[in-house]
């Protein structure tokens, strides 16, 4: 026991004095996220550009913005910013050089707030009479699909998977059993019954069942909504569409969801050709990327460690954990 006690302290003082290095790291190395401006590839291919900065300001030329969005659609993460996304439409908006946006789409969705957010920037990019093309990736579902919608045209790949209409309106945990097994007791000092709701050291109530269910119900109605403006679909059709299942890029276009299967190449040259009419307007790539800070790398590492710890001590799988952890207590357009 007293060597286990010794390692014990040991670890602790190394993860005080690696926490203490990563402090000092971040203050004397400010490190922000970026986003930069690129030139696309002359295909204009989603997998394939160079990083080559420019000022799209400066170009002198139209041009059409390929913006991708990818990962889950909230406040920020590795791959996903919303201020960044937001800013960036804005800007495309009052450039007189952009002519259009050519979105690729690859999200599970994400919060019902963030999601509706970028659903106004965009209609509001459309007003300036600026079209909006949408080429979905591998997975284009639930906030994905929404952030879709106003599109004048929604194209995916044949392997592409969406839909997933419907909402989370937030996951509540009951782990009361689990911890009268393991002798813990939480208490939570409060006013209001339902302040505490979603603990999961309180049971759930059936009052606070109907208080989620009718959130749930309200965010479906304004996602349904917004299929039937954008689409131009009977509301008994979306609804019974509707029901949170995700569909093939084939069943899309046949339920109307989408307009065309084809590759993001042929998209652009239809939006080039066809729409815009200028055969040789150039592509620029607009990608949010996050440079990760060494203190986040190793908080991140020393994250990993405590979770294992505490996994071990609840007697359950690190992947059990993990799970509970990324259950979202806020309303979300989410494909799980």
């Amino acid at each position: 026991m007293k060597k286990e006690s010794k390692s014990g302290i040991i670890v602790f003082i190394i993860l005080l004095l690696v926490a203490g290095v990563c402090f000092w790291y971040t203050r004397s190395h400010q490190n922000q996220d970026t986003a930069r401006f690129s030139k696309a590839n002359p295909t204009g291919n989603p997998s394939g550009y160079s990083s080559d900065s420019i000022d799209y300001k400066n170009s002198g030329k139209e041009y059409i913005a390929a913006l991708y969005v990818e990962g889950v659609i909230e406040a920020a993460n590795s791959s996903y910013n919303q201020k960044w996304l937001l800013s960036t439409i804005n800007n495309l908006k009052n450039d007189p050089n952009n002519v259009a946006i050519a979105m690729y789409v690859n999200s599970p969705g994400g919060a019902v707030y963030q999601a509706d957010e970028v659903y106004f920037a965009l209609k509001d990019y459309k007003k300036a009479g600026k079209k909006i093309y949408v080429y979905m990736g591998p997975l284009a579902a639930s906030g994905g699909y929404y952030i879709s919608c106003p599109a004048d045209m929604i194209y995916a790949n044949r392997n592409t998977l969406t839909g997933s209409i419907g909402v989370i309106a937030g996951q509540l945990i009951d782990a009361t059993e689990l911890l009268d097994d393991i002798g813990i007791t939480i208490e939570a000092v409060h006013s209001g019954r339902n302040k505490v709701m979603g603990n999961f050291y309180s049971e759930i109530t059936e009052e606070q069942e109907e208080i989620m269910q009718s959130i749930s119900d309200e965010c479906y109605d304004q996602f349904v909504s917004i299929v039937v403006q954008n689409r131009g679909m009977n509301a008994k059709k979306v609804r019974e569409l509707a029901d949170g299942r995700i569909y093939t890029a084939a069943q899309a276009v046949q339920y109307h969801l989408i307009d065309q299967i084809d590759t993001w190449d042929n998209m652009i040259n239809t939006l080039r050709n066809k729409e815009l009419k200028i055969p040789d307007c150039k592509v620029i790539a607009y990608r949010y990327e996050h440079r990760q800070t060494f203190r986040e790398s190793m908080f991140g590492i020393i994250s990993q460690m405590q979770e294992k710890s505490i996994a071990a001590k609840l007697g359950i799988p690190l992947s059990v954990l993990n799970d509970m952890e990324k259950f979202n207590s806020y309303p979300a357009y989410l494909y799980k």
